[in-house]
């Protein structure tokens, strides 16, 4: 007889209100989680409501406002992980929502987009100095701490004065920035992500060019992507394998590596999304079930309700 292998463990996929609706994640992964046996919940993570510990699990899924109020959900995290298991980890997602990891993985040898950071403190002659250093047709400059798009745009070189009014506007509100080279391969060849459960590759998906020439940021919660799946080249593994192999955290219950190919053709890391990413199980039927098939095996046998644990 087929053993349901959450049956009892009642599990939260956490998102956002302005999100739930948008997450097309959550009913294949719902729907997944239950055919183990779980009692399952869809929240808000900001929801006042919500009592925490009855949770086994509280798996982060679309908190795309996050980037909206960073101390707030980190606060946030951390109060949850102390009350159920928090995946992934409190100390992965504080590392992950902001993209100075970069610089982490660059010296780890990972080969990344190359990425300036411009601190709130720079002032403009210093901006002025990195922009004179620069040869790429056009540069995108976004937030380091920012998701889906958000406040990223791609600029011309020669719109000077554009590169710096957007530098400026994130500096001078007290966050960072960073500034990249467009590497117009993606025009052609799009991104590629890819999917890793416990460090195992899952499966891939395209997502076509998202900042166009001359286009103001997105206002909504994120830019609108265009999806198919993508089989990736063997060079794409390998620099997935490179930027997981790099993270100084150990066993995620998941992982996605976003890869663009830069002037040579070779694949760089545009970004690693372990703290809320889209999984895209829509494109690969079997990638919900096997997300859980690793949940189960990652989980322990019997997960003790933090209040009891700490008596």
């Amino acid at each position: 007889m087929f053993k349901m292998r959450l049956a009892g463990r009642h599990v939260a996929l956490v998102t956002a209100a302005a999100a739930r609706h948008q997450d097309e994640d959550l009913a294949p992964l719902e729907a997944a989680l239950r055919a183990e046996g779980a009692e399952v919940s869809i929240v808000d993570w900001d929801d006042p409501g919500i009592t925490w510990r009855r949770f086994e699990v509280a798996l982060l899924r679309s908190t795309w406002d996050y980037s909206m109020r960073l101390s707030q959900f980190l606060h946030w995290a951390q109060e949850v992980s102390a009350l159920t298991l928090l995946l992934n980890p409190l100390e992965v997602v504080r590392w992950n929502t902001d993209k100075h990891y970069l610089a982490e993985l660059e010296r780890a040898h990972v080969p990344i987009v190359p990425s300036h950071f411009i601190e709130p403190s720079a002032g403009r002659a210093q901006i002025e100095a990195l922009l004179d250093g620069l040869d790429s047709p056009e540069l995108v400059v976004k937030p380091a701490i920012g998701s889906g798009s958000r406040d990223a745009q791609r600029h011309a070189r020669s719109a000077r004065d554009s590169i710096l009014a957007h530098i400026l506007r994130l500096t001078q509100a007290g966050r960072a920035a960073l500034l990249q080279p467009y590497l117009e391969r993606v025009d052609d060849h799009g991104e590629t992500a890819l999917m890793f459960f416990r460090g195992r590759f899952s499966h891939a998906i395209r997502k076509g060019p998202l900042l166009r020439p001359g286009a103001d940021p997105t206002d909504k919660l994120f830019a609108a992507e265009e999806i198919t799946r993508r089989v990736p080249d063997a060079d794409e593994l390998h620099v997935g394998a490179l930027a997981l192999g790099a993270i100084p955290f150990a066993d995620l219950l998941y992982a996605r590596v976003d890869l663009v190919r830069d002037r040579r053709g070779a694949p760089c890391v545009l970004e690693l999304e372990l703290t809320e990413p889209s999984l895209f199980f829509a494109h690969d039927p079997a990638s919900a079930p096997r997300f859980v098939a690793e949940l189960v095996d990652f989980l322990p046998p019997q997960l003790p309700r933090r209040d009891e644990a700490a008596r």
